[in-house]
């Protein structure tokens, strides 16, 4: 076995990649940019090399950094984890120079499968049903206009090189593949070094549905289930399942020979995915092959027992696969989402800057990568992340903080415990999408897991702007509210140094109002907790240890109930289940006196145009005194290797233009102004 291995990556996943080699005794060795030196990765490897400045093309896919790194620790083989050079031949190619184990597939399987032309290509050979598309290199512009005619809208635009979102774009007319064509080409120039573009028929309605595959060198070769990973925006995925909701075991079957047999043709020997679009009659369609580890693996490890990471290692240092297909047991259910240094209330854009405050909730000490969950008890939670409080989000890379897993013997007990995983999990500093992830956990069709690759498109056309509670669960808040208010007077009523004649008393009585709602409670408290009646004479008993200062309850309140807690004037922010609330607690006549009270106004930012994200101005398409039509692209921001197109949202001309291309701008700059 190997003594010593340099993961060529960061983030999570290197620090996931670290935690199996530490497992299997092997000492590891991580490389870091500028922007990464007290990255998490680098804490925990046992040796780390500075490779360059923070822009990944300065530093993690440059090869002969990477290469000089490895000569210099001495290391005898390379995990690229994903991303980066994860799938380049070329850096294979050089390993395999320089005598050092890649510990992922050979040379001519990433070239094989790796370009998604020469992969659909090979699939049509060997009869695996593939998306209609076109499957040459497009030249320019006006070609993909031309292919994507003969194709027929809509159609995917699509790097050749790509992977993680990166480089893809749907577009539904001539426009659209026009701009789609060139933005496509430069995140993937960017992202990949590699700007070569193809398109395909895009298939609307379609689950995105994978199959983790694992061969070795000698022959053998095992699939370990599905992956659902039909919630994804942008092409991006955000939640992941294993098994998935919608396959039967007939399907699972065929999907999974199919996927080794294409692995097996083109010479695989590592762990790989093979995708597919599966319409609504379970027909499935080849889309790709990921040549690599998937940044959703946890997923299977959690349903399967196999440590990927393990069966990685051991094939690259030439070991056979010690398991079969009838070994493989699908046990218990298991969901995956991925936290994001996105903000859901500006579209989801790229948030950056420092973690003031980040605690993941407590994962479960009995499970480890390699063993079957349930040994570890009825729930198991994981979270593998690259990051600690007090670090920074870089504008440099990927927006994704962690990934949150939880397991359970059932689907619907994996959703309720990823519900509660959410509430724990507190994040402050940076916008995220925690409350997003919180709202789609409670959506009725997921659910009933009948979600396909446009579930957040149709169900958050407008974006998404905070989850609106039911009643019941107002009450529920609204009653843990008000007994925590209670503790928090009794605690100011024993402040010393106070006024003579200024005594404090706590009353019984309250007025709890929140998300348009004004509940009438009288508490009632005793040793155990207190009793909340409400005027319609309903009562609900709160038990809780929380004291003020405390930034999170665990509340019990008709049930488990875990809060966020923020102090505000009067009251507190209560954020749970992806509703982010004011909650004022008032006597019943500063409750009335309240009502008098004007509402203030947000400033009015009608005639301008906000930078909506931390970011670089790529390019302005317009001119003062431009007349601009609803929907006219305006300008073209840059952040975290995402470009993102600002368009007019209404008639308007021109009046002033405060930013240029190589301009870098910060959270609502103006960035144009309108008459």
């Amino acid at each position: 076995m190997f003594d010593k291995i340099l993961i060529a990556n960061r983030g999570e996943i290197a620090c996931r990649v670290i935690k199996s080699a530490r497992k299997m005794g092997i000492k590891t060795v991580a490389i870091y940019s500028d922007a990464d030196k007290q990255a998490l990765h680098v804490q925990m490897a046992d040796e780390a090399v500075h490779i360059g400045p923070p822009p990944a093309n300065q530093s993690y896919i440059v090869i002969d950094k990477v290469m000089d790194a490895i000569k210099k620790t001495g290391v005898q083989a390379v995990h690229p984890g994903y991303g980066f050079l994860s799938e380049n031949a070329k850096f294979a190619e050089a390993l395999e120079a320089a005598g050092v184990a890649f510990i992922g597939p050979p040379k001519g399987a990433i070239e094989a499968m790796g370009d998604k032309i020469t992969s659909k290509k090979i699939a049509q050979d060997a009869n695996v049903s593939t998306v209609p598309g076109y499957m040459g290199l497009i030249e320019d512009a006006d070609e993909a206009v031309k292919i994507s005619n003969e194709i027929g809208y809509p159609v995917m635009i699509k790097a050749s090189a790509g992977g993680g979102g990166k480089g893809m774009r749907i577009a539904w007319n001539d426009e659209e593949a026009r701009e789609g064509f060139q933005s496509s080409k430069n995140e993937a120039a960017n992202s990949f070094g590699d700007d070569r573009i193809f398109i395909e028929k895009f298939v609307t309605q379609p689950r995105h549905i994978e199959i983790q595959v694992l061969c070795d060198a000698h022959g053998n070769g095992v699939y370990l289930g599905e992956r659902e990973c039909s919630i994804q925006r942008r092409n991006q995925k955000v939640v992941e399942e294993a098994p998935s909701p919608f396959l039967d075991e007939a399907t699972r079957k065929a999907m999974g020979e199919q996927s080794v047999a294409l692995a097996k043709a083109v010479g695989y020997a590592s762990a790989g995915t093979v995708e597919f679009i599966v319409d609504g009659d379970k027909n499935f369609y080849f889309l790709e092959m990921n040549t690599r580890l998937q940044v959703e693996h946890p997923v299977t490890e959690l349903i399967t027992g196999v440590d990927l990471v393990e069966q990685m290692i051991r094939v690259a240092n030439g070991e056979p696969l010690t398991i079969t297909q009838e070994d493989v047991k699908l046990q218990g259910w298991a969901i995956e989402n991925r936290l994001y240094a996105e903000d859901p209330y500006r579209n989801f854009l790229p948030s950056i800057g420092r973690l003031t405050r980040y605690r993941p909730p407590a994962e479960t000490k009995a499970y480890t990568p390699g063993t079957q969950p349930g040994d570890a008890g009825d729930e198991v939670v994981r979270n593998d992340t690259g990051v600690y409080e007090g670090g920074e989000i870089s504008m440099y890379y990927d927006p994704m903080i962690a990934k949150l897993c939880t397991w359970a013997p059932t689907r619907d007990a994996a959703i309720e415990a990823m519900r509660v995983a959410l509430d724990s999990f507190e994040v402050e500093g940076i916008g995220h999408n925690l409350p997003f992830l919180s709202a789609v956990m409670d959506h009725p069709i997921f659910i009933k897991g009948d979600m396909t690759t446009a579930f957040i498109e149709e169900q958050y056309p407008e974006g998404f702007d905070g989850v609106e509670l039911p009643e019941a669960q107002l009450k529920r808040v609204a009653a843990a509210a008000a007994a925590m208010y209670r503790v928090a007077e009794i605690r100011r009523t024993r402040v010393s140094g106070r006024m003579d004649n200024h005594e404090r008393r706590v009353g019984k009585k309250w007025v709890v109002s929140l998300q348009g709602h004004d509940f009438a409670v009288k508490v009632k408290a005793d040793k155990e907790g207190s009793t909340v009646k409400f005027e319609d004479g309903s009562k609900l008993r709160v038990a809780s240890d929380w004291t003020p200062g405390d930034q999170l309850a665990e509340v019990d309140v008709d049930g488990r109930l875990v809060l966020k807690v923020g102090k505000i004037s009067g009251g507190f922010r209560l954020r749970t289940r992806g509703a982010d609330l004011k909650v004022h607690v008032r006597t019943p006549r500063q409750a009335e006196l309240a009502k008098l009270m004007p509402e203030k106004l947000p400033p009015d930012t009608s005639k301008m145009l906000l930078c909506p994200m931390p970011g670089l101005i790529v390019n302005v398409d317009v001119e003062v005194g431009d007349e601009v039509q609803e929907g006219q692209a305006l300008c073209t921001v840059e952040a975290m290797k995402m470009e993102n197109i600002l368009r007019a949202e209404k008639k308007a001309v021109v009046s002033k233009i405060n930013a240029a291309a190589g301009d870098s701008l910060a959270v609502d700059d103006v960035i144009i102004e309108f008459e």
